[in-house]
């Protein structure tokens, strides 16, 4: 049964974007890409990456920021100003408040195999592996088939050479007929988890990328 697209008002804390993190601004509208310059308890400065004019007041007024989050799709009001007029790159959200969030299920999943360290707790022994898809509540491995559903195990998973990897914690919930194993997280800091959820979008927007230049190129 295919689920839809449910919008639900915010009752959790917000969880604003991080430095980096790319961020869209909807006005009347239109859609402008914009980049998270600096992200505090309370405002995020962003960059608009695009060429573009300053933003009229009228415009500020109906501003909302949107950003992909572990949660969904996230919408932000707040008070919007320019940061540095009449430089129209830079724009100041203070006082960000949820507007909604959009969201189809709990966490994305794409299909990414990725190098995985797997320590088992009955014995702290060191296995390889690599993951088949991935989301920000949990991995599918490829195995082994020596982890039993209900293990604790302790993990490190490698998105990228040469940079730190997502450690963690989870416990095995389910395998499948090829012999994969499901792990669901029971501990991962909130920076890895925004790791991981960013390194899911940028796979996706990759892949979409793909498919706009396929379909020019058949054009």
């Amino acid at each position: 049964m295919k689920l839809g697209r449910s919008k639900s008002p915010d009752r959790q804390p917000i969880v604003l974007p991080a430095v980096s993190d790319s961020v869209v601004l909807n006005v009347g509208g239109g859609r402008i890409p914009a980049r998270v310059l600096e992200s505090g308890a309370d405002s995020l400065l962003v960059a608009i990456t695009v060429p573009t004019k300053p933003l009229t007041d009228a415009q500020l007024d109906g501003l909302v920021l949107e950003y992909s989050s572990a949660r969904g799709r996230v919408r932000l009001g707040g008070h919007f100003t320019m940061a540095a007029p009449p430089d129209p790159d830079l724009v100041r959200i203070d006082s960000p408040r949820s507007v909604e969030v959009l969201q189809e299920r709990e966490y994305v999943r794409i299909k990414s195999a990725r190098p995985v360290l797997v320590y088992a707790s009955r014995d702290n022994s060191q296995i390889q592996s690599f993951t088949v898809d991935v989301s920000g509540g949990g991995l599918l491995l490829a195995g082994p088939d020596t982890l039993q559903i209900g293990e604790q195990v302790t993990f490190r998973l490698t998105l990228t050479p040469g940079v730190a990897p997502i450690s963690g914690t989870g416990k095995v919930v389910r395998t499948d007929r090829q012999g994969h194993r499901a792990i669901v997280f029971d501990s991962i800091s909130d920076l890895d988890r925004r790791r991981l959820v960013r390194f899911i979008f940028e796979c996706q927007r990759a892949e979409r990328q793909r498919g706009l230049n396929k379909e020019d190129h058949v054009g």
